[in-house]
C-alpha cells in the first residue's frame, strides 16, 4: 500500500516514514527541503534496508504534486509539510498561514481530482487554546490560541472537517500531538533544528555538548510541584507508531480527532535532571522572566487513542533524554549537507 507523506524528510515524518516500512507500507516522500535535508534518505535506507522514493515538491504547487498522484496509485496521504516555529509564526503570519493553511487545501484540491480520500494530518495540541483544564480531552472545545502557528492547525482542522461533512466519503483522521521529543534508538535518525531550536529538548542537547552556554527557563513562578512550567512529552517513536495505528481507519468515512501524548506531564527540571543523567554532566541554565502567552502546565487524556487504535507511549523521560543524547553525541552538526 504506497503512502504519500508529506514532509517526510522532516523530524516527525522521516520517523514515521521507518515505521511505515516497517508495517509493510510503502511511503512515497514529498519535501521541499525548507527545514529538511536530502541525506535523510540514506539514514532511513540504513535502518530499514529501504530507500523510500522521493520527490523535491513543494505542496503549495499543483504541478508539482499532480505528477506524483498520476505515476502512484496512493491509498493515503500523511500530511505533516508545514512550517512549526510558534515565534517565527507571530512575526511572520502571513507565510503560516499560507504555507499551512493554503498549502493543505492546494494539497487536498489535487488529493480529489484523483480520488484519494484519506488524510492523516499532523495537528498539535495548541488548538486547545489556554482555557481548558488538563487533561486535555478531544471534545474539548478548540480556539483562544496564542499564536499564528496554532491558528493554523486550528483552520486547517476546520478545512478537513468541513471538508468530510461536505463529502461523506472521505476519512480525516487528526492527529493532535502534544510535545515530541527523543530520537531513533539507533542515533542515526533525530531532530535537527536549523538555526537556533525553538524547542526544549534540542536546545538542552546543544547546551551539553557545548554549542550554547546555559539554558534560558522562563519562570520558575508557576503553581506546579516546582515552580517551571509542565508539558506532556511523548517519544517521536511512539508518535510515528501512532501514524501507522491511525492507519486502520483508511476507508471508515468521518472524521476521528485523537491526542497523542504520554497522558502526564514533566517539569522543566525534570527534563533538565533527566538529560543531565543521561549525559553525565550538569546542564547549566538560567531562570528568566515567564514568557506571554506561556500556559502553566497542560498535558493530555491519551484515552480514547488507546482504546480505538489501540495505541498508547512506551517509553519514558529517561529514554527520551538518553536517545536524544545518543543522537547528538553522534551527529554535533545534524545532517550532513550532502545528497
Amino acid at each position: 500500500m504506497k503512502i504519500l507523506v508529506t514532509g517526510g524528510l522532516g523530524y516527525i515524518g522521516s520517523h514515521t516514514s521507518v515505521k511505515l516500512i516497517e508495517a509493510g507500507y510503502t511511503p512515497i516522500i514529498v519535501d521541499n527541503l525548507y527545514n529538511s535535508k536530502k541525506s535523510v534518505l540514506k539514514r532511513i535506507n540504513e535502518i530499514t534496508g529501504q530507500q523510500p522514493l522521493f520527490y523535491e515538491a513543494d505542496i503549495r504547487n499543483k504541478t508539482d504534486l499532480k505528477p506524483i498522484f498520476a505515476q502512484h496509485d496512493i491509498e493515503a496521504v500523511i500530511h505533516f509539510a508545514g512550517l512549526k516555529a510558534v515565534g517565527e509564526s507571530v512575526k511572520k503570519p502571513l507565510a503560516y498561514y499560507e504555507v499551512n493553511v493554503y498549502g493543505t487545501i492546494t494539497l487536498l484540491d489535487v488529493m480529489s481530482e484523483y480520488q484519494v480520500n484519506n488524510i492523516i494530518f499532523s495537528s498539535s495540541a495548541t488548538v486547545y487554546g489556554d482555557k481548558n483544564p488538563s487533561p486535555f480531552i478531544e471534545s474539548y472545545p478548540t480556539g483562544n490560541i496564542t499564536n499564528p502557528y496554532g491558528w493554523s492547525k486550528f483552520m486547517v482542522e476546520q478545512c478537513l472537517m468541513d471538508l468530510q461533512k461536505a463529502e461523506p466519503e472521505w476519512s480525516v483522521t487528526i492527529l493532535r500531538y502534544f510535545n515530541p521529543v527523543g530520537a531513533h534508538p539507533s542515533g542515526l535518525m533525530g531532530e535537527d533544528p536549523q538555526g537556533v531550536p525553538n524547542n526544549l529538548m534540542p536546545y538542552i542537547s546543544q547546551v551539553a555538548i557545548g554549542k550554547h552556554g546555559f539554558l534560558s527557563i522562563y519562570g520558575n513562578d508557576y503553581p506546579t510541584k516546582d515552580g517551571t512550567g509542565v508539558r506532556d512529552y511523548v517519544h517521536v517513536e511512539d508518535l510515528a507508531t501512532g501514524h501507522v495505528c491511525a492507519l486502520q481507519k483508511l476507508n471508515q468515512s468521518g472524521t476521528h480527532i485523537y491526542n497523542l501524548g504520554n497522558g502526564s506531564g514533566n517539569s522543566v527540571l525534570e527534563v533538565v535532571s533527566a538529560f543531565s543523567k543521561a549525559c553525565g554532566q550538569q546542564i547549566p541554565y538560567k531562570m528568566m522572566p515567564r514568557r506571554a502567552g506561556d500556559i502553566a502546565a497542560f498535558w493530555s487524556d491519551a484515552s480514547k487513542a488507546q482504546k480505538e487504535l489501540n495505541w498508547q507511549a512506551h517509553y519514558q523521560l529517561e529514554d527520551m533524554a538518553k536517545d536524544s543524547w545518543r543522537w547528538q553525541q553522534k551527529n554535533p552538526t545534524g545532517y550532513p549537507d550532502e545528497e
